[in-house]
């Protein structure tokens, strides 16, 4: 853990008040689960969990489990309805933005329903051009890959996200946030990374002089907000702007923000 990041109850089970070892470890079995730092049906949402990811559960009260996230290391509350036991362990993960899941194995039937980028499953076997699952369902065989087969490019991965809806907390194509691309993309590169932009600026990479030449990849960052260099003249970025993941003009965007009083606090190149 960073130095910078120590004492955060978001990560710090000390700072968080967990003292104890955790009573259980258990998966997500929905296909996106909530996590929120109070368990508030109605309060904010500040990160999502896929199907298949593993937290240490802490305690259980009133429908809401206190959970640490295994890969990002995140603290807080999920509903306790979305978690299962842990099973043999997922041998895939999902590599597209979003993919059905089928009864049969069949583009014809009607989905059953659908997991998402970074998604870990479980398979069993193959059905001609579908992966079976231990759950008994089907996923196209080329939305899957085997864990540990990562993509290399995290900025292509991000890109795939192109034109998806704001949404803060977000982590998925049908809502994600400026730190939720970052970190998306990176798991399916193979690199966890923690969650917040602010934990993202602490933690990755090497800095670099903002008004110096930019390169594809670096992580731009102002207070609350990062954003992937594209190019060397673009920037990729989910934003409460436009209330959604664009590519835009790096200057432009830059002016704009200053405009509102946002300087760039920091570059930082993974």
């Amino acid at each position: 853990m960073s130095e910078v990041l120590k004492g955060d109850p978001r990560i710090d089970l000390t700072a968080a008040g967990l003292t104890s070892d955790p009573i259980a470890t258990m998966v997500v079995e929905a296909p996106v689960a909530p996590l929120k730092l109070t368990p508030d049906p109605f309060g904010p949402l500040d990160s999502t969990l896929l199907y298949g990811e593993t937290v240490d559960v802490y305690d259980t009260t009133e429908g809401w489990s206190r959970v640490r996230v295994l890969g990002d290391g995140y603290i807080g509350h999920v509903p306790a309805a979305t978690l299962g036991p842990v099973g043999a362990g997922a041998t895939h993960s999902v590599t597209v933005p979003m993919t059905h899941l089928y009864a049969v194995p069949t583009i014809k039937a009607e989905p059953v329903g659908m997991l998402f980028l970074n998604s870990r499953v479980q398979v069993e076997g193959e059905d001609g051009a579908f992966m079976r699952l231990s759950s008994g369902l089907h996923i196209e065989k080329t939305h899957l890959a085997a864990t540990g087969a990562h993509a290399k490019d995290f900025v292509k991965v991000a890109r795939m996200f192109l034109h998806a809806p704001y949404l803060w907390g977000g982590g998925t194509v049908q809502g994600i946030d400026c730190s939720g691309l970052v970190q998306a993309a990176m798991v399916r590169c193979g690199r966890q990374v923690l969650r917040d932009s602010d934990m993202q600026q602490a933690s990755i990479g090497s800095p670099v002089d903002p008004d110096g030449p930019l390169k594809r990849g670096d992580l731009v960052f102002w207070r609350g907000h990062v954003g992937i260099m594209a190019g060397a003249k673009t920037i990729l970025h989910a934003t409460e702007y436009t209330l959604r993941v664009v590519e835009e003009p790096f200057a432009a965007m830059r002016a704009r923000l200053a405009g509102l009083g946002l300087n760039v606090t920091s570059v930082k190149r993974p």
